[in-house]
């Protein structure tokens, strides 16, 4: 997987326990046009600390032009922001 780093703007929703599980993510193409791809699994989730900042990381995969694609999600608890950090 290469790593990405990009702000994504994601919908998801929160469990009960107040873990959000990401449905959908909408990142910005090469040419200003907004590509949306639909969450079909949560593989992996895992809790870690980067600079002190508590991040929640999911290994997600999805059907993204005819090919089985892995990725992999970081939600910032504190500021609540979406990164693509791999793909």
């Amino acid at each position: 997987m290469k790593v990405i780093n990009k702000n994504i703007e994601v919908i998801c929703y929160f469990t009960s326990k107040g873990i959000p599980q990401p449905l959908r993510l909408r990142i910005e193409g090469e040419e200003q046009n907004h590509i949306v791809i639909k969450v079909d699994k949560i593989i992996n989730r895992k809790l870690e600390k980067l600079a002190g900042n508590k991040m929640i990381i999911f290994t997600c995969q999805s059907i993204i032009n005819n090919t089985l694609t892995l990725f992999e999600l970081k939600y910032e608890v504190e500021t609540c922001k979406w990164l693509l950090f791999k793909k």
